[in-house]
């Protein structure tokens, strides 16, 4: 592991994507920027060579570590427009035998992820029913392996809340439990009830520092930094989901790990805590999560 002159840590960035291209000139600078503000890294993969990426990072720095799997949206091949970007995706068959290996492969694999399921992004020249049934056998290839391997499950849910919490009672039902995030939660109370009955923790981004869409105001929507402010403390992430969403003050620019402090700020003062005691709060619950 390299020489990092990392502080001890205060915070762990719960999800983001150094491992991307869009860090390809200076990855390395971004990890050390953020351990030397006690700021410890989850890299996360959304297909083989990026969490292969997320390994690599992870074997090279102490407080940095992966989480492995593929993004519902790497089914099929599709150019998803997103509110910051176009993203091109390229398809791939999951491998579930490639994703064991390579969490085998290193200690510092601690999830797979991320997976569930997008509703929001499909592709327009497939009908509904394939892709949403292609979807819901990922996730479950991705908790199946999560539970033979004793990892946590990082799980992206766009548009599609009630499905995946379908999923996910299946489980316990079965008396499966998932150790696991809601990853970049955007919900309303309501919907992070349901997945705190699940025993899962909930994961909030720089969204929590915008101002609320107009059309959510209208609709009388709780503003999510309130929804943020209601989970128990003990069940809390913070995240970047780096390079996207970058929090207020940086809202426009290129997102990284050490920026989610200003997340967890924004948290802090919607709960009436001092910083300190949010991140402390946080940090321990993604430990706990990970098993750091």
């Amino acid at each position: 592991m390299s020489d990092t002159m990392s502080e001890p840590l205060r915070l762990i960035d719960a999800h983001c994507h150094v491992n991307f291209h869009a860090y390809a000139k200076d990855a390395d600078e971004v990890i050390r920027r953020s351990l030397a503000k006690g700021i410890g890294v989850v890299n996360v993969g959304t297909q083989t060579a990026t969490s292969a990426k997320a390994v690599e990072l992870a074997n090279r720095y102490d407080n940095v570590w992966a989480v492995i799997g593929q993004h519902p949206i790497h089914l099929f091949e599709q150019q998803a427009q997103d509110e910051e970007e176009i993203i091109n995706c390229r398809s791939e068959k999951f491998n579930p035998d490639y994703y064991r290996r390579l969490a085998k492969s290193s200690p510092k694999v601690v999830g797979l992820g991320e997976c569930g399921l997008d509703y929001y992004h499909l592709p327009e020249n497939l009908p509904r029913e394939t892709v949403v049934a292609a979807q819901e056998n990922l996730f479950r290839a991705h908790l199946d392996l999560a539970l033979g391997l004793d990892l946590a499950v990082m799980i992206h849910c766009r548009d599609a809340h009630d499905e995946t919490v379908r999923i996910l009672e299946e489980y316990t039902a079965k008396g499966k439990h998932i150790r696991g995030d809601i990853h970049c939660f955007t919900g309303t109370w309501a919907e992070a009830e349901r997945y705190l009955k699940l025993g899962l923790f909930v994961s909030f981004t720089g969204i929590v520092t915008y101002p609320q869409k107009k059309a959510d105001r209208e609709a009388g929507l709780e503003p999510l930094v309130s929804v943020a402010a209601r989970i128990p403390l003990d069940r809390l992430i913070v995240e970047t989901d780096a390079p996207y969403l970058s929090p207020a003050p940086h809202r426009g620019q290129r997102n990284e790990p050490a920026n989610v402090e200003f997340v967890a700020n924004a948290i802090a003062a919607a709960r009436g805590l001092t910083p300190e005691e949010l991140a402390q709060a946080t940090l321990e619950n993604t430990k706990r999560l990970f098993k750091l």
